[in-house]
């Protein structure tokens, strides 16, 4: 199990577009990944309307959490697909 923690930059924190692009992404790959603003209940990141629910706004810390056959690639990949698009 591979976990990462980003805090949010866009403004706008995550709202339809980031949410879809986020699931998106995560349907890439093999392994369960799980996401949860800082202390709340983790939701499955491939579904976007989980990601929407999460109601993430700039200054909020992501902890993702991935588990399977790919984590490490899948959590270093997402570490720079969310500096590049939150």
């Amino acid at each position: 199990m591979k976990t990462i923690q980003y805090t949010i930059q866009d403004p706008m924190g995550i709202h339809a577009r980031p949410a879809g692009l986020l699931a998106k992404e995560a349907g890439k790959y093999a392994c369960n990944i799980s996401v949860a603003v800082e202390d709340g209940t983790p939701v499955d990141a491939k579904r976007i309307m989980g990601v929407m629910r999460l109601a993430a706004k700039q200054g909020m810390q992501l902890n993702m959490t991935f588990d399977g056959a790919d984590e490490e690639v899948a959590a270093a990949e997402f570490e720079e697909f969310l500096k590049e698009n939150l």
